[in-house]
Formats: C-alpha cells, structure tokens, sequence
C-alpha cells in the first residue's frame, strides 16, 4: 500500500495573483479553480495516470485571512532550464519576486528569492545546455 504525493497546497492571501506569479515562473497552466483557491499543473491529473505511476505534483494556492508570519519550514527548488541562473533571477525579479537573505552568505551557488507573498525559494544552477 503507498501513496502519491499529488499537490502541494499554499497559504496566501491572493490564490489568483500567487498562482499567476509561478505560472509565469514554472510555465504551468491553471488546471482547477474555485472559490478561494486556485490549482495549476505542468499536466491535468487523473485518477489513472496518477495511480499507475509518480507525476509531478500540483500547486495548489489556498486563500487564508492571516498573512505569513516566520521563514517557511518548506520551500520550493527550482532551476533554469533555457538560460543561465542570473538570467532566470532577473526575469524572476521581473515577474515581481524579490530577493532575500535567510542566512545563506555570500557565497553559495544558488539564490534566495521570495514570490509577490513573501515565500521563500531557491534558484538553483541553470540545467540549460551549455550552462
């Protein structure tokens, strides 16, 4: 007997907003939406596909009334896959995320960066040919 590990929900106080942010950052697409909440995907997930194997999870933005208050105890990870890791920061920046300090120093291979709510993640090494 196993599970899946299908979604990943986050607090916020605009579903719409947050989830617009990581579309642009991920390329996902909205796949559900209701009141207070909105998922997005890289794929739309059924039943069958993800009980014949692992996928990739969801992310699932839930409207909360409080905002968020310490450093997450759970981040997201992620890496450049066209371009190199400061061309990915800038466009980041762009998109409205911020950078950040939680401790990490100066001198680290990756960059803390925070979404339009204040969550922290990572930009990791760039995965693009060449890079």
């Amino acid at each position: 007997m196993t599970s899946r590990f299908t979604e990943l929900a986050v607090d916020c106080r605009d579903p719409e907003g947050l989830a617009a942010f990581w579309c642009e950052a991920l390329g996902f697409e909205v796949i559900d939406r209701g009141e207070g909440k909105v998922e997005i995907g890289s794929w739309v997930p059924t039943v069958e596909e993800v009980r014949a194997r692992q996928m990739p999870p969801t992310l699932l933005f839930v409207r909360v009334p409080e905002g968020r208050v310490v450093k997450n105890r759970l981040h997201l990870d992620i890496s450049p896959v066209d371009a190199g890791t400061d061309e990915e920061v800038a466009r980041l920046l762009a998109l409205g995320a911020t950078r950040t300090d939680v401790g990490q120093g100066p001198d680290r291979s990756w960059v803390v960066m925070a979404d339009p709510e204040g969550n922290e993640f990572c930009v990791l090494r760039t995965l693009a040919p060449g890079g």
